[in-house]
């Protein structure tokens, strides 16, 4: 199954069960991130764990500490705007990629959460990366 393919199905269990997710991402706080492609401009949906900060939504750009950024990461960059999907409320948003203090507080603090992003900033860090952290603002 390519993650394209998973990503559907998990786009559509959170659509028909209000923001619950079973299977390998039950119990985990699960959102979706709808935006707009850098290079092809289209409309693009992707399911984040996600932990929060106040009002604000915090999103890793982790990718499970590969070598190199998500996608998703470059078209936030390049297109901010974005809506949110947390359980059954849906709002638009802008995107903010946080400063190096606030990504290091922020990123320490979904660890403490999931311990699973300690590996990944290992991991990153060993390729010469620094995990992005983006902070969701409500509009």
């Amino acid at each position: 199954m390519s993650i394209l393919e998973m990503n559907a199905g998990v786009i559509e269990e959170f659509r028909a069960n209000g923001g619950v997710c079973t299977g390998w991402l039950d119990g985990a706080p699960v959102m979706l991130l709808t935006m707009t492609g850098a290079k092809s401009g289209r409309e693009l949906c992707s399911p984040l764990v996600y932990s929060t900060d106040g009002d604000d939504v915090i999103i890793i750009a982790s990718k499970g500490g590969a070598p190199e950024h998500p996608n998703w990461y470059h078209n936030l960059v390049a297109n901010p705007q974005v809506t949110v999907e947390v359980g059954t409320d849906k709002y638009e948003a802008t995107a903010h990629l946080t400063g190096e203090d606030e990504r290091a507080r922020l990123f320490a603090a979904q660890a403490a959460q999931m311990d699973n992003f300690n590996d990944y900033e290992k991991s990153a860090t060993e390729h010469g990366r620094v995990i992005p952290v983006f902070r969701l603002v409500r509009n």
